[in-house]
């Protein structure tokens, strides 16, 4: 026996919602699944256009002994459309939305969505991300490596660091610490990415600055001279054209450098051209700047010349560096979360509007990735940002999952923690209240990631367990958006996050990166994980599995974290509509199995994961 509410069952993708591009007035067919036997008598899909409740009967279909079909036909009338669904059962009555089912009435929040007119990057969903901190990745050129004391900033000297020597932890001093990492370094590494598998780069700022994260940009017009200029970032490009990789670059339209000349300007001059680029509040010592960073003076968008220059104008920042001879496939935006918000001034939602406006018109396929450490998805609804940096829906749930629960912020109390792992609904249960805030267009294209360079590494957050790191690969390589991986993780990489990336393979854990590469391939080429829909098919204290799957493929990934393993048992997956007799191959280990009465056979399973493919 099933547990028949568990097969009611939709999602966004292409099984469900046909076309997948629909234009405002055009009419979609809106599709639900379920067991034959479950005890459903009539489906009513709802929608609201216009703000008027609109009811649509759907009929039913049955395809199968494990598969029934409801389904309708929806216009799609307003440019972000939401519908749910009303089941009348011998039951009783249940509503059926993106956070599942429910006997009250629910909110329209939480609602599926669809997108009408919405152009996505659809290459980000067969994409796999690799994030680089430019000083930190390869020197390709030692001539342009910056010298000691070539500036003071801060207070502190610049200093050149030798290659692989542990960062220092010196507040400030630490931010003009060099290791010579630059473009060309990337350039001359470019066929070890394509050996790992990845297809677009995310560099970490590449604009002249005086630090070596360069998030206080002193010119948004040049790549910094010790990364190799503009050239070394136009040679980049060439030559990650020829190898079909795409770039992503990362820009701070929040704030600028101290050092930066409209501040400069504006210090020296309360009426120059640029004063009102900032928000002084007693000139001229006391502005607006990020979280009260002094060096970091916040940028006022009140001010028309400002979004000029950044956005809107011809020459804008944000258009440049789309157009050749750079041509960048999109950008990353430093704490979106923050951006044109102070006080009063909400202005954050117009801004990004603007910014998506003036990115699409230059290359609609370019994809605007925000910074978010929180809930982005107020941005996430086709107008404003194609993704945000998944954090709070994907990774730290994971890193809750799998290691115990924290909270930080930037002032006192800084962090607060709890040793508990959290439990397995908690984790299931958040990931599925991010995806039911957004579209599915853009639950696709979400940036999912392990760790950044703003986080620890997700080797120590594991204390480096070889079982769990490959377990966390796998989730970020099969869940539903675009997966990022942070340099040298892929190689065990558990130093700090900014460490330099060792080129001396004798200390690479080649066992781990061929894992990656299995995964990264499977993620490119799996119909399943690339517009595939998602259904969670067990969980268990120690254990959950999902379900990703379309009309040619299916797989099935089984995550474990208990150090006790897992007796052998069978994985219910008729709910997931899969019959028996279907082939299902363990895409690491080759070991095949086939279901019978609604259950995949599973061996004993120790800590870590398999990942299953329909044969």
């Amino acid at each position: 026996m099933i547990d028949f509410l568990t097969s009611i069952h939709h999602d966004g993708s292409r099984r469900y919602v046909d076309p997948q591009e629909m234009r405002l007035g055009e009419v979609v067919t809106i599709r639900l699944r379920a067991h034959p036997q479950t005890p459903i008598e009539r489906v009513l899909l709802r929608a609201c256009p216009d703000g008027e409740q609109l009811f649509v009967e759907m009929q039913p279909r049955v395809e199968s002994t494990v598969c029934q079909w409801w389904e309708a036909p929806l216009k799609v009338s307003m440019p972000l459309m939401g519908y749910r669904f009303l089941l009348f059962t011998t039951d009783g009555v249940w509503w059926y939305n993106g956070s599942g089912l429910h006997r009250q009435v629910p909110t329209d929040a939480e609602d599926f969505k669809l997108l009408a007119d919405y152009t996505a990057p659809t290459w980000a969903r067969a994409s796999v991300f690799y994030q680089i901190f430019p000083d930190r990745f390869a020197n390709g050129d030692p001539a342009n490596n910056v010298r000691d004391d070539e500036w003071v900033y801060g207070g502190h000297p610049a200093r050149v660091r030798q290659w692989g020597a542990a960062p220092s932890n010196i507040p400030h001093a630490d931010m003009v610490e060099f290791f010579g990492g630059d473009l060309p370094g990337v350039e001359q590494h470019l066929d070890d990415l394509i050996d790992l598998g990845v297809n677009v780069l995310y560099f970490t700022p590449v604009f002249t600055s005086y630090s070596n994260h360069r998030y206080d940009v002193v010119d948004y017009e040049n790549v910094d001279p010790h990364l190799g200029g503009d050239a070394a970032l136009i040679s980049l490009r060439r030559a990650t054209r020829e190898r079909d990789l795409r770039l992503l670059l990362d820009i701070v339209p929040n704030h600028c450098g101290i050092m930066h000349p409209w501040f400069q300007a504006a210090l020296k001059n309360r009426f120059a051209p640029t004063a009102d680029f900032f928000t002084f509040h007693q000139y001229p010592d006391q502005y607006e700047s990020w979280l009260g960073v002094k060096s970091l003076p916040k940028l006022n968008y009140r001010n028309a010349a400002l979004r000029h220059a950044i956005y809107e104008g011809p020459q804008a920042v944000f258009r440049k560096w789309l157009r050749e001879p750079y041509a960048i496939d999109g950008w990353r935006i430093d704490v979106a979360n923050m951006l044109a918000r102070q006080g009063a001034d909400q202005l954050g939602i117009e801004i990004g509007r603007g910014i998506r406006r003036a990115v699409k018109e230059e290359n609609p396929q370019a994809y605007l990735l925000g910074e978010n450490f929180f809930d982005g998805t107020a941005q996430l609804q086709g107008d404003c940002w194609d993704a945000v940096m998944n954090y709070a829906g994907f990774a730290h749930p994971v890193w809750y999952w799998l290691s115990g629960f924290f909270v930080r912020q930037h002032a006192e109390p800084y962090f607060a923690a709890s040793d508990v792992p959290w439990s397995t609904p908690a984790l299931i249960e958040t990931w599925q209240a991010f995806r039911a805030a957004v579209p599915w267009a853009i639950a696709q294209q979400q940036f999912n990631l392990l760790g950044t360079h703003d986080t620890a590494r997700i080797a120590n957050v594991l204390n480096n367990d070889p079982h769990l790191m490959r377990l966390a690969a796998a989730l970020l390589l099969t869940y539903v958006g675009a997966p990022n991986i942070y340099y040298g993780d892929e190689i065990g990489l558990s130093e700090d996050a900014r460490v330099c990336m060792p080129w001396d393979r004798s200390k690479w854990d080649h066992d781990l990166r061929a894992f990656y590469q299995t995964l990264i391939r499977l993620r490119r080429t799996s119909p399943a994980l690339i517009d595939g829909g998602f259904q969670v098919l067990l969980i268990e204290d120690d254990t959950f599995a999902y379900l990703r799957d379309s009309d040619q493929d299916r797989i099935v990934v089984v995550a474990q974290r208990g150090a006790a393993s897992r007796s052998a048992s069978p994985l219910p997956v008729a709910h997931g509509a899969i019959l028996d007799g279907t082939e299902f191959v363990e895409v690491i280990s080759g070991a095949r199995a086939t279901v019978v009465n609604g259950h995949l056979p599973l061996p004993e399973m120790s800590q870590g994961v398999m990942v299953w493919r329909s044969a």
